[in-house]
């Protein structure tokens, strides 16, 4: 069973991580948001779940305004090509429907397959949000506090440029 926001929020608390959750009307679509973002403090950010052709599975999380660059992620991240994972696949994996697709959503990876990265622009931001499990509601908190959370669930996330800029990749690991 998928974990819910309020056992999302009890996990953050207990890791230390400041946390302040808006509710809204549902946001399926970066665009769909954009009234939200002069309301909601901190980059808005957008989350693209991705299987490669090999049946790797991966998460990118990306500022919402920045255009991600399919073929380079895959090429900096060592993965063949790169193509949306289906919703019957999400639903297996993060327990979530297209639409509601969040980091939060690794709680539920208990199988640990998907594969994180991290785009340095949005992790170079002092706060960041993201769907608290569901789209009507966006999550603040600050992004050592989002690595904090990747790290206590056991990613290694890898953080790069996802847009078509350096190409350049670490692994920002503990």
């Amino acid at each position: 069973m998928p974990v819910s926001p309020e056992d999302l929020f009890a996990f953050l608390d207990t890791l230390g991580i400041e946390h302040q959750t808006v509710e809204h009307e549902p946001v399926y679509t970066v665009n769909d948001g954009a009234e939200w973002r002069d309301k909601v403090a901190g980059l808005h950010c957008k989350n693209l779940f991705l299987k490669d052709k090999k049946g790797g599975v991966w998460l990118v999380v990306m500022p919402a305004d920045k255009r991600a660059d399919l073929g380079k992620i895959s090429q900096r991240a060592g993965a063949p090509r790169m193509s949306f994972g289906s919703p019957e696949l999400m639903l297996e994996v993060l327990g979530l429907s297209p639409g509601s697709v969040t980091p939060f959503a690794l709680m539920n990876d208990t199988e640990r397959l998907v594969t994180v990265i991290l785009d340095r622009d949005m992790m170079a931001s002092k706060l960041v949000n993201y769907h608290p499990l569901h789209n009507a509601a966006s999550t603040t908190l600050c992004s050592a506090g989002l690595m904090k959370f990747l790290n206590a669930l056991g990613y290694e996330p890898v953080t790069m440029d996802c847009g078509s800029g350096a190409d350049a990749l670490s692994n920002t690991g503990s």
